[in-house]
Order: C-alpha cells, then structure tokens, then sequence
C-alpha cells in the first residue's frame, strides 16, 4: 500500500516537471503530496512545508542551495535527489553528517555532452564561423581558415566519468592520442597521468571533473602555463573547476588559440566577463547536455528514481556515502 505520509517537495522547475506533471508520471502513488517551492521563493520562507517533507528534488540554483540549516529543518527527509548529474544544489556533506542520501541521474545527457565536446573542438580547430563570414563578405580563399586534424593531437581528458570516457571514444574515431587524468582507472588500458603531465602533453585540455574542494580553481595558471603553446581548452563540466580570468590572460598572451566554455562560475554570464565579444571563444549557455533525446532520459530517469524510493526500495545512485 502506498504510505499516505510521503511527502514530495520540489526545488526543481525545469522539463515541465511540476506537480502536476509529477503526479501524472506517478500514477502507483495516489496519495502522494507534492509540494513546489518555486524558482523565486526562497527556501527559507518555507520551513513548515520542509518539515513534513520525506523526499526532496533539489533545485538547480546555487541561490537556494539546500544547506545544513535547510537540512536541520527536514527531520523527516529520507533522500534529496538531484535531478542532474551534478549534485550542487545540496550541501551533501552536511546530508551525510545528518544520515540523509543525497543521489544524482548520472548518465541521462552523456551522449550529449561528449557530442557537444567534440563539436566545440571543430568548431576551435576549423574556424567554421570565419569561414562563413567570409563567404558572406564576398570574399574566398583559404586564408584564415586553414586549420589542424584531430588526428595530429594529442587531446587530455581531465574527469573520466561516463561523459569523459563517452568523448574519449569518439576521439578514437578521430585518430587522436587520448591521455587521462582521473584518480580512478575505469579504463585500464588507458594512459593515465598526472595533472602536470596532463597539461604539459596535450595540445588540447577537455575538462569533465565534478566540483568540490579539491578540484575548485585547479584549472589555474600554473596548469595552463604547462601546455604547448597555442593549445585550445574546452570546459563541459563545472564552472567553477576552471580559473576563468586566467583563461583570458593566456589566450591575450598566445599560450592559448582558443577555448569552449559550456560551463561557468557565475552564471548566467556576466555582461561584464572579459570572455564575451572574443573571436578566439565559444561561449554556450549551460546547454551541452540539452538535446530531445537528453530531455527524456531525464525525466525518465527522475520518475524511476522517485519511483523506486516510494516503492519502500533503496534509492541509486547515492554520491554522499548514505546507505540506506
């Protein structure tokens, strides 16, 4: 029998997944109540409605970031589920101390990531854009649009996760050398190396790291003076792993030809960041994981998730140690 007790509450308002939806996509779940706090409330004002809470969706913004005071007031909470890979909208740590599972939907967008990594590379390699604006000016000829084969490079994958082993693959379509920085072998027959060797043999640097304290701003100076001169760097992981005003200063000073961010520390952008109105970068709006196809994956993925904790099962996918 379902538990009349359980209590959803969503921090999430994106993929048309309110409550309604929510309770459509949950049909074994009559009694369920679900509850929205929505994108401009602010969690704090909604301490009653936590309280009764026993599963949360966390919400995506960093503002109402789910944190041991929101966790101190949800006695009743037996999981916080991310309906991302990322899991920053909670304070998972604190989850933990407080004996709460805090899990992701790791694998819904891989395809589209890795799709989107590959595709900023060409766009970096090949001045696509360039070329077009030429085209359009009535002008011709391969001046300014000559460009490198992926097949001559050698390309480092920092963070080989699903998505990073997913961009190592096609690369090896493309012929590439693959090097990989990841603290965890899941490939063995792969060349794993160092941080610093990383950098100092990749001509281009694709970073897929999660974020936490180790790998804040390790992407820094020091990293990017490593790598051959007129190297690219691609980010499609998360912002904050990659010291963005040091990004600048090294393509202002030729030590790198370009670079893809999908992913940054603030977002949306600045109006002011120094990365806008450049020739030598493609910008996108935390958007490499957005295809049709991504967008069912998650919400079937989240549905299952949901699904299988109200059943009276353990939740997946757990990322704070919990166990359950």
């Amino acid at each position: 029998m379902p538990d009349p007790s359980e209590h959803l509450v969503t921090l999430y308002h994106l993929n048309d997944l309110g409550p309604a939806e929510l309770r459509r996509l949950l049909p074994s779940h009559p009694d369920l109540r679900i509850t929205e706090i929505g994108p401009d409330e602010d969690p704090r004002d909604h301490l009653g409605t936590l309280e009764t809470a026993t599963i949360v969706l966390a919400p995506l913004e960093k503002e109402r970031r789910i944190t041991a005071e929101l966790l101190d007031a949800m006695p009743h909470c037996r999981l916080i589920q991310s309906v991302a890979v990322g899991f920053d909208g909670v304070d998972h740590r604190a989850a933990a101390e407080r004996g709460i599972p805090v899990a992701n939907l790791p694998g819904f967008n891989t395809d589209a990531v890795a799709d989107w990594t590959v595709g900023a590379l060409l766009y970096l390699l090949r001045p696509y854009a360039f070329g077009h604006a030429k085209v359009e000016r009535g002008t011709w000829g391969p001046e300014g649009v000559r460009g490198r084969d992926v097949s001559s490079l050698t390309v480092g994958i920092a963070g080989f996760g699903n998505i990073g082993r997913a961009v190592a693959r096609r690369l090896d379509a493309f012929g590439a050398r693959v090097l990989v920085h990841d603290p965890v072998p899941s490939e063995p027959a792969r060349e794993y190396v160092d941080l610093d060797e990383l950098a100092a043999r990749s001509d281009v640097l694709t970073l897929h790291m999660p974020l936490n304290d180790a790998t804040r701003g390790v992407i820094g100076e020091d990293v990017l003076r490593r790598m051959p001169r007129g190297s690219w760097v691609l980010n499609a992981g998360r912002g904050g792993v990659l010291d963005e005003a040091a990004v600048v200063r090294a393509l202002d000073s030729g030590q790198l030809a370009g670079a893809a961010l999908d992913v940054f520390t603030e977002e949306p952008l600045p109006a002011s960041s120094p990365l806008r109105g450049r020739t030598d970068v493609l910008l996108n709006p935390h958007a490499a994981g957005v295809t049709h196809e991504a967008y069912h994956n998650l919400r079937a993925s989240v549905i299952d998730s949901l699904d299988q904790v109200l059943s009276g099962k353990p939740p997946r996918n757990v990322v704070n140690g919990v166990a359950v």
